[in-house]
């Protein structure tokens, strides 16, 4: 996946998108290399060293599959811009400081 725009529609119980409103968290679907499709939960957006990340997690995740981490650009109400973290120096910071904050969410 590389450096593409990814859409995320504004959703509600009503919308017939398939993306579990019910189950309380929000989803947003990556289009692969491959165009195939991949529903992703969204952990949560946080902020590293001045830049936004997203932290994602597979919906069909099978045991061991890993969080995928991006940067994360709002473009508008209904559009976001996910990029690859190119070097390994900013994907370790930006590892860290989703497991920091992650961390301290599930103790409390």
């Amino acid at each position: 996946m590389n450096n593409e725009e990814k859409n995320l529609h504004e959703h509600d119980e009503n919308c017939d998108c398939g993306c579990n409103h019910e189950e309380g968290y929000q989803t947003i679907t990556l289009t692969l290399d491959d165009d195939s499709e991949m529903v992703c939960i969204v952990l949560g957006i946080f902020e590293c060293e001045d830049n936004e990340y997203i932290a994602l997690l597979p919906e069909d995740k099978e045991e061991g599959e890993d969080v995928f981490l991006y940067k994360y650009k709002e473009i508008d109400e209904e559009e976001v811009e996910l990029d690859l973290i190119e070097s390994e120096e900013e994907f370790e910071k930006v590892s860290k400081a989703f497991e920091e904050i992650f961390d301290d969410e599930e103790e409390e």
